[in-house]
């Protein structure tokens, strides 16, 4: 069904049994469907990250959480509907918090003061190969954050798909993540293990964000490619 409607001009999100979004084609509705909740191990553990730095933020000290509700204050973000939005303080902790752990740092009590987000690395390349059963993640190693002790570049994969599917929305999972050395950089392309199986001639997507050293997270960008031999 298409539509045009003067009173919903922009839609995201969930109200009764409809749900509302946006693709290339224009604004839809669609009927609301309840997620379904697997429970895997994978999905445990990230929860229990998330329980622990709730926890994590009602134990910093008040000039600690005051420092993250600046920070959040003068960030300014984007919703679905690409308005300007600004992020609370704990949202941002958690924001930042949730992938230097799953990174393999401790979380960071301490707020960023510099106020600009890691851009996207343009360079960015992904290659999947059935044979080793790993991504080759090719990135710009001259870049600041490489030799930055505490920085990462983190790369999470989707279920890959037939080629002929040329969008892929999530859900996401956790692969790994290249860490900057200030003493011994690294260098591209790097490699590192899928979170599934991936067959050759599929189709793989991967999903990137850049972590600076002082908590700063860039907005997600992404490759796709068909898995090789």
């Amino acid at each position: 069904m298409l539509f045009q409607s003067g009173v919903l001009t922009k839609v995201s999100g969930s109200i009764g049994g409809l749900t509302g979004s946006r693709n290339r084609s224009g604004m839809y509705l669609r009927a609301r469907s309840n997620p379904v909740n697997p429970n895997t191990d994978r999905q445990n553990i990230v929860r229990a990250i998330l329980a622990a730095l709730t926890a994590a933020w009602g134990g910093l000290t008040e000039p600690q959480r005051q420092g993250w509700n600046d920070y959040g204050a003068q960030v300014p973000r984007q919703n679905k509907l690409g308005d300007t939005m600004y992020l609370s303080g704990f949202n941002h902790f958690v924001r930042s918090n949730s992938v230097i752990v799953q990174c393999g740092d401790a979380f960071l009590s301490v707020a960023p003061t510099d106020l600009l987000l890691p851009g996207a690395d343009e360079s960015l390349a992904l290659s999947w190969s059935e044979a080793t059963q790993l991504v080759s993640v090719a990135f710009d190693d001259t870049a600041d954050w490489c030799s930055e002790d505490g920085a990462h570049l983190a790369i999470s994969c989707g279920l890959p798909r037939n080629t002929q599917v040329n969008f892929f929305g999530g859900p996401w999972r956790f692969a790994g993540s290249i860490a900057g050395n200030s003493t011994t950089p690294p260098t591209s392309p790097a490699t590192i293990a899928v979170p599934f199986a991936v067959t050759e001639g599929q189709k793989a997507w991967g999903r990137a964000r850049l972590i600076r050293a002082d908590g700063r997270v860039s907005d997600p960008f992404r490759d796709s490619a068909v898995v090789g031999a």
